[in-house]
């Protein structure tokens, strides 16, 4: 586990993690429940960062059943789901607090909203900065280098970094490599093994 950054609290049978305990993921998301040879097996439940959870039965690993709940409490239904469709565009919060007075505008679901730092974005999972290329989670602290990962997806093709000025060649693989915030690391696992 510490290779993967994992840990793990709880019961073993011959040295491998089986009956009870919690898992936690090195995202910071904690499985609570039944293990089975290692493997999600029985009852638990998920507990993410942003507070959502998913509770269910798992069979070596694969869920399959349960039941996602976000953070603010609404439950997701897979039939029948009438959260935000194309007749009633609200937030969870208002359907359940009400609408605020005209000229008081609400903008997510989060009540009051969440304050992003001058300059960047949120993305969803943390603020991107556009200047650094980085993408940092809502405690302010290193997600990932935005720039490499869209190389590693091919979203920016091979020599548009270094064409903006954003980027320059290695000498040993001719790729593209962000100059900002190290990234040699995860360059070099990339294209040098």
């Amino acid at each position: 586990m510490e290779v993967t950054g994992s840990t793990y609290l709880g019961d073993y049978v011959h040295g491998r993690i089986e009956g009870k305990g919690c898992y936690t993921l090195p995202t910071e998301t904690k499985y609570n429940g039944k293990m089975k040879d290692g493997m999600f097996h029985g009852k638990g439940t998920l507990y993410f960062p942003n507070r959502s959870k998913y509770e269910g039965i798992w069979d070596c690993g694969i869920s399959k059943e349960g039941k996602y709940t976000f953070a603010d409490g609404l439950e997701f239904k897979d039939k029948k789901w009438h959260y935000c469709d194309g007749y009633d565009r609200r937030f969870y919060t208002e359907i359940c607090s009400g609408l605020k007075p005209a000229g008081i505008s609400q903008l997510t679901n989060l009540d009051p909203p969440r304050t992003i730092p001058t300059g960047c974005y949120d993305c969803g999972d943390g603020f991107y900065n556009p200047n650094t290329r980085v993408v940092i989670d809502y405690k302010l602290r290193f997600l990932r280098n935005a720039a490499l990962m869209l190389l590693k997806l091919g979203v920016v093709r091979k020599g548009v970094l270094e064409i903006l000025g954003r980027g320059s060649r290695c000498d040993g693989c001719d790729a593209i490599t962000d100059g900002y915030n190290c990234g040699m690391e995860e360059h070099d696992k990339l294209h040098h093994g």
